[in-house]
């Protein structure tokens, strides 16, 4: 059974890779890119590997769009106990890399990092939660 904290982690990969095959299939070069930019923002020293999780979330690849964005969305809430303003702010931060990661940044990926970052907002974790599980 996967922990909160990587549940998060695989719903960010989700919607990363939401984001990056929105205007297509995403090429061999572009999934290279989508695995550095989410290993390089978000390893840490967590017990698990974000390599894995981005890896399995490629490999599946079948769902479109709108059930992966709301499936993450709901992951992310569920699981908000352990969202801190760290991991929060680096998810955002994940979402604008990978919309701009191929330029133009098209309407389409503007407008789920628009929505993202509305849906997002709202949702904060219980620090006593997070910190005590992080540290």
């Amino acid at each position: 059974m996967d922990s909160p904290i990587q549940n998060l982690h695989y719903a960010i990969g989700e919607l990363a890779y939401c984001m990056a095959k929105i205007d297509g299939k995403v090429q061999k070069e572009e999934r290279e890119k989508f695995h550095e930019i989410v290993v390089s923002e978000l390893e840490d020293d967590y017990d698990f590997n974000i390599s894995d999780i981005v890896f399995h979330i490629m490999e599946k690849d079948k769902t479109d769009s709108v059930s992966s964005y709301n499936w993450a969305i709901n992951e992310i809430k569920m699981n908000s106990h352990y969202l801190s303003p760290e991991l929060k702010g680096k998810f955002i931060s994940v979402m604008e890399k990978i919309a701009n990661a191929y330029p133009p940044v098209t309407m389409e990926e503007k407008d789920i990092l628009k929505k993202f970052k509305k849906d997002i907002a709202p949702i904060n974790g219980d620090p006593v939660f997070y910190l005590k599980t992080v540290r």
